[in-house]
């Protein structure tokens, strides 16, 4: 392939593109991403595509979470390391339980932009463009914050670029350190009020930690750990400008994150994302809400995954705990009559927001585990494997969903409610999360 051929979206149709004011503009920026190095290398991606592969084939578990949004000034790096140690944590937990590998994957180092139900906003009579991420306009609500500016696009970049490097760091340099992150759960388990029903699990680990320890088992994987990321490929002219061909096959790899995916806004048939999707040889995955046919699901499987390669795609499942027991079994169906081996994922939260009557766009906590319920008991009476979570999280102790162990209530939402866009789980919620899946995953 050449980078010619990633360019064949650009006659379709590319639903929530930005409307950049100035093509001219536009134009030099993209010259410069295209001549910036690489974020990921093919290599990654590859490895990336190995593990999702273990995942399709029931042998591992997903664990994919990270910020609604990314913005600039939230790019800190106590922001990074907290959601880095949240991730790493649930991880741990969900791996003694599932007794297979957690593939761990950040949803960061990208997330920069929003699909948006409406292009303008108003407020008090004043009608301006919506705010569709940080890549894109700010969030202030006047007339120059919201014209779209394409040096938001070299910013995204460079922070993108600031994040991914101070997670290898995290990662490979002993933060990342099996028996530290065991000891932050049992800090949790102490402090939590749903902690006398997390113990047992965490005792389990413990005393299998002592007695690897004492056996004098020390390997490399307990200090390191295999970190990916990945964000949602929402604004073709950046992912395109970041599309290279890998020297070692001659294949297209968009280079801005391990792991891409198209949104449930996106994902039409005929049109550019999907089609974008299809020239790179990155995991990609498709979230899919309660509208999605059987039909519509194989043909994505057609379209971008032509080879039935396990490891290629992954089906994002965001349906809402009222819809996914019945939306969800004839798609899982029909899929793996197909021969299909895709991975089975569970995004439990863009299904269940509502506004609260304060204003706040919120979840429940509770909702959001029924659904995660749901996901696991449709696999269950199929047979089938559920592959893993995609959740939005913050390190941080924020109020954005109601409920959880330390409960939210929606009076309080307003304390610290500081996503850019849709409401996340903070970091207990987040582990509360973890030991519940954990528990459905041992009686599945």
């Amino acid at each position: 392939m050449t980078a010619n051929d990633i360019d064949t979206w650009r006659s379709l149709p590319a639903a929530q593109q930005p409307e950049w004011p100035d093509s001219e503009a536009l134009r030099d920026v993209l010259a410069d991403l295209a001549s910036y190095p690489p974020l990921v290398f093919a290599g990654e991606c590859d490895q990336l595509r190995g593990r999702l592969a273990s995942v399709a084939r029931g042998e591992a578990f997903l664990l994919q979470g990270g910020d609604c949004a990314e913005t600039f000034i939230g790019n800190t790096a106590d922001a990074i390391r907290n959601k880095l140690k949240t991730l790493l944590q649930m991880a741990v937990v969900l791996t003694y339980a599932a007794s297979v590998p957690v593939v761990k994957v950040g949803r960061m180092a990208g997330q920069y932009s929003k699909p948006r139900s409406q292009p303008v906003e108003t407020r008090d009579g004043v009608t301006l463009p919506t705010y569709r991420g940080d890549a894109v306009n700010d969030l202030a609500f006047t007339p120059e914050a919201r014209i779209p500016d394409p040096e938001r696009l070299k910013r995204m970049y460079h922070s993108s670029s600031a994040t991914l490097n101070l997670v290898r760091a995290f990662t490979t340099g002993g933060y990342a350190d099996l028996r530290q992150v065991h000891a932050w759960n049992q800090d949790f388990v102490a402090l939590s009020p749903s902690g006398e029903r997390y113990e047992r699990l965490a005792s389990e680990i413990d005393g299998a930690l002592r007695f690897m320890h004492a056996c004098g088992v020390d390997p490399e994987e307990f200090r390191t750990v295999e970190f990916f990321a990945s964000h949602e490929a929402l604004i073709l002219d950046y992912e395109s400008a970041l599309t290279r061909v890998d020297s070692r096959t001659g294949d297209l790899y968009d280079v801005s994150g391990h792991m891409v995916w198209i949104g449930e806004r996106t994902r039409q048939l005929d049109g550019a994302h999907v089609e974008f999707a299809s020239r790179i040889r990155n995991p990609i995955g498709v979230k899919l809400g309660p509208t999605t046919s059987p039909e519509d699901a194989l043909a994505l499987i057609d379209k971008v995954d032509p080879n039935r390669e396990p490891g290629r795609l992954t089906f994002i499942i965001r349906m809402g705990a009222g819809k996914v027991r019945d939306a969800l079994p004839a798609l899982v169906e029909k899929v793996t009559a197909s021969g299909a081996q895709v991975a089975w994922v569970c995004d439990p939260m863009h299904g269940n927001t509502f506004e609260a009557s304060s204003g706040h766009k919120t979840r429940r906590f509770d909702d959001v585990l029924d659904e995660v319920k749901g996901f696991f008991e449709v696999h269950r009476a199929l047979g089938t494997h559920p592959g893993g979570i995609h959740v939005e999280l913050t390190g941080d102790d924020v109020t954005e969903c109601v409920g959880g162990g330390d409960e939210i209530f929606v009076d309080d939402l307003h304390q610290r409610y500081e996503t850019a866009c849709d409401p996340r789980l903070n970091r207990s919620q987040s582990l509360d999360l973890a030991f519940l899946v954990a528990e459905m995953y041992r009686g599945h």
